[in-house]
């Protein structure tokens, strides 16, 4: 009863995301409200939220801080110099921007943390798919299956939380996977390029004013496949020469910006006044403003120096990172603005994505509780090993790996790796199948599990793009399991598994 209360539980909250009858924070709640009722354990409900708080709180202390403390480094000007770099790769071709959105994820995943990568990401990133027009959920979903495969780095959590569950060294487990999680890697390119490609034809190939420099840059003009002009002009003129609320123009027949799968529909556009419009609003260019009042170039190399000490810090695990983040947004706010109203302005300026983020951690937690307090988790995995046949057990590694796509997607990684993964083990040593095979089958589903509704970084990465989470869901889960499963094939085929 419990497994499929459970299973219907997940579904129910999916479909009413996805077809947007509810939104994130009220279907987290309400939704498993209701099926604790249904389970009879009403009376429990309160202990089970208290329960899922208190574990996902410093996790929510860790995001609204780090939030700040990255807010606050991209308002003095700390990035600039990398989105400059990507704006001059990129030549506002669709393409080059797509594949340099998933080359940037995989590039910042390397400090092993889901939420610096994806604010990172998306700071360099939005406005150019603001001012091009292009899906913003292309870019949120490429940037999530790149940190996902990423996600296995030994530093990043689940290549250990598999050695500590199964008694293994990490290195064991991770170094034979790299060609795999290679092969996983190249795909996501390929990917990027492929759906690059889909913008291109789109919206054409286009031409952007370089927003970044001071004086000069080229307008859009005709975008007709690869035959668009240029003109230079000003930035600041450029910017002053569109009306609020003009869009940018397209090539003839091509379908309003903003689709949010790439097939000129129209839904899915992530655009916050969903109009579908991409490019409608210029408040995503207000951060490359290069005369914005809140840049800081004295005080660039301090800020560099802080986030390098503060990166390191966390992966030398030298103090919580929630502790981390809340003492570098705190040097950070008082080093950059040592007045009290410029530090209260930036404050209020990033109190909507703190708010929002937090909001939905605290959200999940009624959710994660409410699934394990019941035992609907456990009875959920017990039924689908239990549903492995006999006859598979030669090939437990394989089922792991199948495995350990619906399960990350629906457990957080603590419930999958120290309550599934020793009973697969078990099951796969019966048949003659080692440890190490079942731990390393146990990562190829990360790709998709960081685009699961329990994974916090998921919604700064949804938060910060504005991207409705169920326009992502929806665009996302195919691609990533379908990486996940190109992982799991290279490591059948190199024996890695």
């Amino acid at each position: 009863m419990l497994t499929v209360l459970g299973f219907a539980m997940i579904a129910t909250f999916l479909v009413l995301i996805m077809m947007k009858k509810m939104s994130p924070i009220a279907a987290l709640v309400l939704v498993p409200a209701l099926f604790c009722v249904l389970v009879g354990q009403g009376a429990q409900l309160g202990d089970y939220v208290l329960e899922g708080v208190g574990n996902l709180a410093p996790t929510a202390a860790m995001l609204m801080f780090a939030i700040v403390y990255f807010g606050v480094m991209i308002d003095v000007g700390l990035f600039d110099p990398i989105v400059r770099g990507i704006l001059r790769f990129c030549k506002a071709d669709p393409l080059r921007i797509v594949v340099g959105t998933a080359v940037l994820a995989a590039i910042v995943s390397l400090d092993g943390d889901g939420s610096t990568t994806f604010m990172i990401t998306v700071s360099a990133m939005y406005p150019l798919y603001k001012r091009l027009g292009m899906s913003l959920v292309v870019m949120t979903g490429v940037a999530a299956t790149a940190n996902g495969v990423m996600n296995t780095l030994p530093w990043g959590g689940p290549t250990a939380r598999a050695a500590t569950a199964l008694k293994l060294d990490a290195g064991d487990i991770f170094v034979p996977m790299i060609p795999a999680l290679g092969a996983g890697l190249l795909f996501v390119f390929a990917l990027a390029y492929v759906l690059g490609r889909r913008e291109r034809k789109r919206l054409g190939h286009l031409t952007l004013d370089e927003a970044l420099e001071p004086r000069t840059g080229t307008v859009l003009a005709a975008a007709g496949g690869d035959g668009g002009t240029e003109r230079p002009v000003t930035a600041r003129s450029a910017l002053a020469s569109r009306a609020p609320g003009a869009s940018m123009p397209q090539a003839p027949g091509t379908p309003p910006a903003g689709d949010g799968d790439g097939d000129g529909d129209g839904d899915g556009d992530g655009d916050s006044d969903g109009d579908g419009a991409g490019p409608a609003a210029d408040e995503g260019f207000q951060g490359l403003d290069p005369e914005r009042p809140t840049l800081r170039p004295r005080l660039y190399w301090f800020n560099a120096a802080l986030t390098v000490a503060l990166l390191t810090a966390m992966i030398m695990e030298l103090l919580p990172i929630p502790v981390l983040f809340l003492i570098g947004a705190a040097l950070a706010l008082t080093v950059n603005f040592p007045h009290m109203p410029d530090q209260k302005a930036r404050i209020a300026a990033h109190a909507d994505n703190v708010l929002n983020v937090a909001g939905m951690v605290f959200a999940a937690a009624v959710f994660t509780g409410v699934l394990t307090g019941t035992g609907m988790v456990k009875h959920m995995a017990d039924w689908l090993v239990g549903a492995v046949p006999e006859a598979m057990g030669p090939h437990m590694a394989l089922v792991t790996g199948l495995l350990s796509l619906p399960l990350t997607y629906f457990m957080s990684n603590d419930g999958f790796y120290f309550g599934v993964l020793p009973v697969l083990a078990e099951a796969g040593a019966a048949h003659g199948v080692s440890p190490l095979e079942i731990a390393r089958a146990s990562l190829v589903g990360q790709a998709l599990h960081m685009s699961s509704p329990l994974v916090p970084a998921v919604y700064v990465l949804v938060g910060m793009a504005k991207v409705e989470f169920g326009d992502h869901t929806r665009f996302t889960v195919k691609w990533a399991a379908l990486t996940s499963l190109v992982v799991l094939g290279a490591g059948l085929l190199l024996g890695i598994i």
